[in-house]
């Protein structure tokens, strides 16, 4: 039996490896507040992104931002009301299919995204003409490249629960299967649900690709664009998307933290 690591080499580790995340981090921090060529370090870059007089000169961040929050939005949605149903019911009623189904979910991550946008560019070519070229149709493309990691988020949470005797109780006292799903099983795969939706959210938000490829206008590409004439403002958007995704995980967390204690006080 091995022996546990001891509390030195736990923090040790912490330490390396909060040091890889915050190195970049605090770089990028630093070259926001830098003066100019002259040096100093000032809040100037930062007043200018809520300054009015700079409002057309950033008009394309800001709809990027606004793109990328209904992409967000909508691909969520598509992994809440498509996904989740889908693992649930092949659970329940299929037990079989589950090794195909993971299979399928999983097939998005082993392909590139400049592979799997020359696929979508003919499917891409009829969705513009039935729904319009607006960038919330790349929700299509984001669905399919999130599957995996919302699969396994998901399907971690759902192994750990008796799906199966939770749905045959309720079943028996005359619940139907919506009301099933919705108040006995979604409840306790919670946690996997919402890790799903951050992580389908940071990957949109971190798109680059395929948006590009496809001539859609979203955070990253908007950023793109804002670097070529102030670099300062493109890293201070990237700064902001980061801390968003780190508070989305934070409240996941203490959300959890808070359901675990009001079960066990």
């Amino acid at each position: 039996m091995s022996a546990a690591p001891s509390r030195l080499t736990r923090t040790i580790i912490l330490v390396v490896v909060g040091l890889v995340f915050a190195i970049p981090i605090v770089a990028m921090l630093e070259f926001t507040l830098r003066a100019g060529l002259d040096g100093g370090y000032d809040l100037r870059h930062w007043l200018d992104v809520i300054d009015p007089e700079n409002e057309r000169r950033y008009r394309v961040l800001f709809t990027g931002i606004l793109n990328s929050l209904v992409l967000a939005l909508v691909t969520v949605g598509i992994v809440v009301l498509l996904l989740v149903p889908t693992m649930v019911l092949v659970t329940l009623r299929f037990p079989k299919l589950v090794r195909p189904l993971e299979l399928l979910c999983l097939v998005p991550i082993t392909v590139p995204a400049i592979v799997l946008v020359v696929g979508l560019a003919p499917v891409y070519a009829v969705v513009s003409r039935v729904f319009g070229s607006s960038a919330w149709t790349l929700a299509f493309a984001y669905g399919i490249t999130v599957l995996p990691y919302a699969y396994r988020a998901v399907q971690s949470n759902l192994g750990a629960v008796d799906v199966t005797t939770l749905s045959e109780a309720a079943r028996s006292l005359g619940a139907g299967w919506g009301t099933v799903l919705v108040r006995v099983i979604v409840p306790n795969i919670r946690r996997g649900i919402l890790s799903a939706s951050v992580i389908s959210v940071a990957v949109v938000l971190g798109e680059f690709t395929i948006a590009s490829l496809l001539n859609r206008l979203n955070l990253q590409t908007a950023l793109v664009q804002v670097s070529r004439t102030d670099a300062y403002v493109a890293t201070i958007f990237a700064l902001l998307a980061l801390a968003f995704a780190f508070v989305l995980l934070f409240a996941i967390g203490r959300g959890g933290a808070s359901r675990r204690a009001r079960k066990d006080p």
